[in-house]
C-alpha cells in the first residue's frame, strides 16, 4: 500500500470525481509551521511514518485548507488530519494499542480527504452567491451554479471562457490589482455590469481575492459575485424621485442646479460636442449660459376658486406642453422649481437674443387654452430672462437675478418677458439692503427728524410744523422718506419707527410750547395705515402725549386718503377715538385716492392737505382776467377731489380734454394753449376743493409752494395754510424756533 504522502498524491488526480486541479488544491491537507494545537506526536510513531516528500505534497493555499483553519504543528514534517487538524500519528489516528497501522492510516486519510472535499464542494456549489476561479490568463477555471444562473448560462459552457466575454473590463482599476498582487490589500470590491445571455445587463458586486501557493505566489483569482440588480434598480428609482418632481415628472430644483453647476464649471478645452441646437459648443473661455424663469399669472386664484386638484391638473398640462414644445425640440432642460414656477436652462447660449426668442416661444406655447377636468382655462406667464458668460456669474446669482427679473415682469403688467437690467438689479439690491437695515438702524439711532413750517397764507405766521423723518445712512448718506418709508411699510418696521417719530415730535412740540407759550405751535406727524392695523395707535398717542406733557390740541396726525377710506372699520374707529381726545386729524394727499366725498361728512377730519400735483399749475404766470374771473366764480376757495368738481366744470374739462386728444396732429392746439388749459383746470379744482372743505368746516393746506406768485394765487382761492421751500426748507427744530423768535411773519408777498 502506498504511504501517507503517496495516498494523498493518489487522491489528487480525482479519478472518482473528475476534479480539476484547483479542486484538488482546495481539498489537500497542508504542511507548514504554525502554533501547536495538541500534544506532540511520539517519536516512535513519527519514525514509523514514511518521510514526507515536498514534491509529492499538493500546492495548496493555507487559507483554503480546513487544516490551516484549525491550526498546524510547529514541526513541518508532521502531516495533519484534514478533518480535525490533529497529527495523523497520534493515538486517535493510529491502530489499536497506540501503534499506527499503515493500511488503517491510509483508509482514515482517504476518508478524511473525501469528507474535506465534500464539504468544500458543497460550499462552492451550493453557495447562494456566484463564485468563480480564474487563471492568470483571465480564463474561467470553474464557476458555481449561482454564478452561471446569474448570467443565464450553464456551468459547463463557462469553463475556459474568457472573463471579458461576460464582464466589461472598462472601469476595473489596475491599481487595485497591483495592490492585491503585492499583498498591500487582501481583497477589493467593485460594482460591475455582467452580460446576460439574453442581452440585458445584470449589475453585480464583485469581491476579488487571490489564492497563493505556499511561497506566496498568486495561483488563481477568486471572484465572489453578488446580484445587486434589484438594489441598483431601487437606487435608480430613488435617484429619479430625488431629482424629479412627483407631480409633473419634470426635473426638479435639485436636478436643475446640478445641470446649472456643471454648465458653469470653468474649463480650458473645447468639449468637442454640440449643443441642443446642433451648433458646435463654444470654447470654454467664451461659454455662456442662460435661464428663462417663469411663473404662471393668476394661478393662486385657480387654486382658490376651482380647488387644488384642478390646479395640479393644470400644472401637469403646462409641464407637458413645455416639455413637448421646448425640451424635445431644442434639448433644453425644463424644470419645475416649485409651486407654479418653472425654469428653462440653456447651456452654451449664444446671446441674449436667443433667450428672449425662447421666452417669446414659451408665451406662444402657453397662450392656447387648457382643457382641464371640464374647465377651459386661459393661462399666461411672466418670464424673467438672464443670459451671461459663465465666468461672470455663479449658479446662485444667475437664478437669483432671473427670479428678480420675473417679478419685474409681473410688476410691468404680466404676460410678458423681461430681460435682466443690471441698473435695475442694483436698485433692487439697494432696496433689499435698506429694508434689512431698517430695524437695526433705529436701534443705532441713525434716524433724525426735520421740521418744515406750516404758514398761514392770511397772516404769514407759523402755525405749526410737519415732522419729516430722515435716515442718516452711514453708506448712502441722508435718505429722504420716499427712499425708505415704503420699505418700512412693507416690512412692518414702520410701526416702531412711527412710534419713535411720534414720541420725539411730541417732545419737541412741548419745548416750543414752553419757549413760546403764546403761539401754541402744533406739530403734524404722518401716520401710516399699518400703524393703525398692527398696533394700538390710540394707546401709543396717549402715552406720547402724556410722556411729553403736550396738550392733544397741539398734535396733528396725517393719514393718507387711501388708507383712511380703505375697507374695514378699524381706521375709522381709531381716528374717532383720537379726535375725541382732541387730536387734529388731517387727510394727506387729498384728491389722489378714493376721493369718496360721502365720507367727509362722517369722518372726524379737521384738515385737508392738497396733493402737490394740483399746485403745479399755479407755478405758471398769472392767467388772463377771464381766468381769474373763472377762479373767482368757483367761490374764491373750496373744492373736493377731481370727482368732486361740479358737473359743469367736469363736463367742460372733459370736453376740452376730449377735443385735444381726438383731433388730428395738425389740428392740435399749441403747447402754451394746453398749459393754459391745465392751469385753468387746476385752479378750478383747487378752488372747488377749498370751497367744499370750508363748507364742511375744514381747513385746507397746500404743499409744495415754491414762489410768491403761487402763495398769492392760493391765498386768493381761500387756501388756509401752506408749506414749501418758498417759506422754509425742512431743517432742525431750531429753524422753527428761530422763526418764532423773530416774531414776524415768514417771507410772503401780497
Amino acid at each position: 500500500m502506498p504511504g501517507q504522502n503517496e495516498g494523498a498524491d493518489a487522491h489528487h488526480p480525482g479519478v472518482r470525481h473528475k476534479e480539476s486541479s484547483h479542486h484538488r488544491h482546495l481539498a489537500a491537507p497542508v504542511l507548514g509551521p504554525a502554533r501547536s494545537v495538541g500534544p506532540a506526536a511520539p517519536p516512535a510513531s513519527a519514525s514509523t511514518s514514511p518521510p514526507t516528500s515536498s514534491a509529492a505534497a499538493p500546492s495548496a493555499s493555507p487559507s483554503a485548507s480546513p487544516a490551516a483553519a484549525c491550526g498546524t504543528l510547529e514541526d513541518p514534517g508532521v502531516l495533519l488530519c484534514p478533518t480535525c487538524s490533529a497529527p495523523l500519528a497520534d493515538s486517535a489516528h493510529s491502530g489499536s494499542g497506540g501503534a499506527p497501522g499503515r493500511e488503517d492510516g491510509d483508509d482514515r486519510l482517504l476518508a478524511a480527504l473525501r469528507a474535506s472535499e465534500s464539504r468544500f464542494r458543497a460550499a462552492f456549489c451550493d453557495a447562494v452567491i456566484g463564485m468563480a476561479l480564474i487563471d492568470p490568463e483571465d480564463r474561467i477555471i470553474e464557476v458555481n451554479p449561482a454564478f452561471a444562473s446569474l448570467i443565464g448560462r450553464g456551468v459547463g459552457e463557462l469553463v475556459r471562457t474568457h472573463l471579458h466575454e461576460i464582464i466589461d473590463p472598462e472601469g476595473m482599476p489596475p491599481r487595485l490589482f497591483t495592490a492585491l498582487v503585492h499583498s498591500q490589500r487582501e481583497r477589493f470590491r467593485v460594482e460591475k455590469p455582467l452580460k446576460h445571455r439574453e442581452g440585458h445587463t445584470v449589475w453585480s458586486k464583485v469581491t476579488v481575492s487571490l489564492i497563493r501557493d505556499p511561497a506566496g505566489k498568486p495561483l488563481y483569482t477568486l471572484a465572489l459575485v453578488e446580484d445587486m440588480t434589484e438594489q441598483r434598480r431601487l437606487g435608480d428609482r430613488l435617484e429619479y424621485q430625488a431629482l424629479h418632481d412627483p407631480l409633473t415628472r419634470l426635473p426638479n430644483r435639485t436636478f436643475f442646479f446640478e445641470r446649472l453647476d456643471a454648465a458653469c464649471l470653468p474649463g480650458t478645452e473645447d468639449r468637442g460636442n454640440r449643443g441642443g441646437s446642433g451648433r458646435p459648443v463654444a470654447v470654454a473661455e467664451e461659454r455662456r449660459v442662460g435661464v428663462c424663469y417663469l411663473d404662471l399669472d393668476g394661478f393662486a386664484a385657480i387654486n382658490e376658486t376651482l380647488g387644488h386638484h384642478i390646479g395640479d391638473e393644470l400644472l401637469i398640462a403646462v409641464a407637458t406642453r413645455l416639455r413637448r414644445g421646448l425640451s424635445e425640440r431644442d434639448a433644453h432642460l425644463v424644470a419645475r422649481m416649485g409651486g407654479d414656477e418653472f425654469a428653462v436652462l440653456v447651456t452654451d447660449s449664444v446671446g441674449s437674443e436667443q433667450l428672449t426668442a425662447l421666452a417669446g416661444r414659451i408665451l406662444e406655447v402657453l397662450e392656447r387654452p387648457f382643457d382641464v377636468a371640464g374647465h377651459r382655462l386661459v393661462v399666461t406667464a411672466s418670464i424673467g430672462v438672464v443670459e451671461r458668460s459663465v465666468h461672470e456669474t455663479t449658479p446662485t446669482d444667475l437664478v437669483k437675478d432671473a427670479d428678480s427679473t420675473l417679478y419685474w415682469s409681473k410688476a410691468d403688467g404680466r404676460a410678458r418677458w423681461t430681460l435682466y437690467d443690471p441698473d435695475r438689479g442694483a436698485h433692487q439690491l439697494t432696496r433689499q439692503l435698506l429694508a434689512t437695515a431698517l430695524r437695526p438702524a433705529l436701534e443705532r439711532g441713525e434716524f433724525t427728524i426735520e421740521y418744515q413750517p406750516l404758514v398761514g397764507l392770511a397772516d404769514g405766521a407759523v402755525h405749526g410744523a410737519e415732522a419729516l423723518v430722515r435716515w442718516r445712512h452711514p453708506r448712502y448718506g441722508t435718505l429722504s422718506p420716499d427712499r425708505f418709508i415704503p420699505l418700512a411699510e412693507e416690512s412692518g418696521a414702520i410701526v416702531p419707527l412711527g412710534k419713535w417719530v411720534l414720541e420725539e415730535s411730541c417732545r419737541q412740540a412741548r419745548q416750543w410750547l414752553t419757549e413760546f407759550p403764546d403761539t401754541e405751535t402744533f406739530v403734524s406727524v404722518n401716520l401710516a395705515a399699518r400703524q393703525i392695523w398692527d398696533s394700538d395707535v390710540v394707546a401709543d398717542v396717549a402715552r406720547a402725549l402724556d410722556s411729553a406733557g403736550l396738550p392733544a390740541r397741539l398734535l396733528q396726525l396725517e393719514i393718507t386718503e387711501s388708507a383712511l377710506l380703505g375697507p374695514g372699520g378699524r381706521p375709522l374707529q381709531a381716528l374717532q377715538a383720537l379726535a375725541d381726545m382732541g387730536v387734529r386729524i388731517a387727510i394727506d394727499d387729498f384728491g389722489t385716492g378714493y376721493s369718496n366725498l360721502a365720507y367727509l361728512s362722517r369722518l372726524p377730519v379737521h384738515v385737508l392737505k392738497l396733493d402737490g400735483t394740483f399746485i403745479e399749475g399755479f407755478r405758471d404766470p398769472a392767467p388772463p382776467t377771464a381766468g381769474h374771473s373763472a377762479a373767482a366764480a368757483v367761490g374764491g376757495g373750496g373744492g373736493g377731489g377731481a370727482s368732486g368738481a361740479s358737473p359743469a366744470t367736469s363736463s367742460a374739462t372733459s370736453s376740452a380734454t376730449s377735443s385735444a386728444t381726438s383731433s388730428a396732429p395738425a389740428e392740435r392746439p399749441a403747447l402754451p394753449e394746453l398749459h393754459s388749459r391745465r392751469r385753468d383746470a387746476d385752479e378750478q379744482i383747487v378752488g372747488a376743493m377749498v370751497q367744499l372743505a370750508h363748507t364742511l368746516g375744514l381747513t385746507v393746506t397746500a404743499e409744495g409752494i415754491e414762489s410768491a406768485a403761487q402763495a398769492e394765487r392760493l391765498r386768493l382761492t381761500g387756501c388756509d395754510t401752506a408749506q414749501g421751500w418758498y417759506f422754509a426748507r425742512p431743517g432742525e427744530a431750531e429753524l422753527v424756533a428761530a422763526i418764532l423768535r423773530k416774531g414776524r411773519p415768514a417771507p410772503i408777498h401780497r
